[in-house]
């Protein structure tokens, strides 16, 4: 069983984080905390496994308790839950000893995922951060590929041409799992080899490369 920490100051939130996570059987939400300040305090009673945490927070920020959290409880692995995705702030958390780090819009099971991830102590980048660094690193914006990329999606298989449709649609991740009878770590693979085929920043870049290049109506 892993045991969670949720660290942010947005109590609805945290509420909806906990009742999304109370469907895994192998994670436990121990406790939560407003700021950093209260992660620290919290630490010192509640046995941990990871602490979810957002960056920006009052009192102590991510920034500031993370040095802290290192020191005073160093086998507290941390992964970032955030809406912040400049490649600044995934580098200066990382750096401070963040071993993940996803954003707030990620589907559950990429979350999920990542607290795995984590907490087996391997690093963890979500699918929109680890593509948006890509795309500065080779130098090339997600415009420049739609303009200048000669592939027209022929590459997708025809399962991926049915998960673009349906994310088209609306349904979510564990709805076209549903509708597919596939699992939804294989639907979730699904949409990340398709981003990653059409080079789309996220999904309504992903739609709009789709329509254009008539993949979809």
């Amino acid at each position: 069983m892993t045991r969670l920490l949720l660290a942010d100051d947005h109590t609805i939130l945290r509420d909806g984080i906990r009742a999304l996570l109370s469907a895994e059987p192998d994670l436990e939400v121990v406790g939560e905390a407003s700021n950093g300040a209260e992660v620290l305090t919290i630490l010192e009673t509640t046995p941990v496994d990871v602490v979810l945490m957002d960056v920006q927070m009052p009192v102590l920020d991510g920034f500031a308790t993370m040095p802290e959290l290192r020191r005073r409880f160093p086998e507290v692995r941390v992964l970032v839950l955030t809406m912040l995705d400049h490649e600044n702030y995934v580098a200066r958390m990382m750096e401070a000893g963040a071993l993940g780090y996803v954003l707030k819009n990620a589907a559950i099971g990429e979350i999920t995922h990542a607290i795995r991830t984590v907490a087996a102590g391997n690093p963890f980048l979500c699918t929109e951060i680890g593509l948006n660094m890509l795309y500065k690193l080779v130098g090339q914006s997600v415009s420049q590929t739609d303009e200048t990329s000669g592939n027209t999606g022929a590459d997708l298989t025809a399962r991926e041409l049915e998960v673009l449709k349906l994310i088209a649609e609306g349904l979510t991740n564990g709805e076209i799992s549903d509708k597919l009878f596939i699992s939804k770590r294989t639907t979730e693979t699904h949409r990340q080899n398709i981003i990653a085929k059409t080079q789309a920043k996220n999904t309504a870049a992903l739609i709009k490369l789709a329509v254009s290049r008539g993949l979809i109506s």
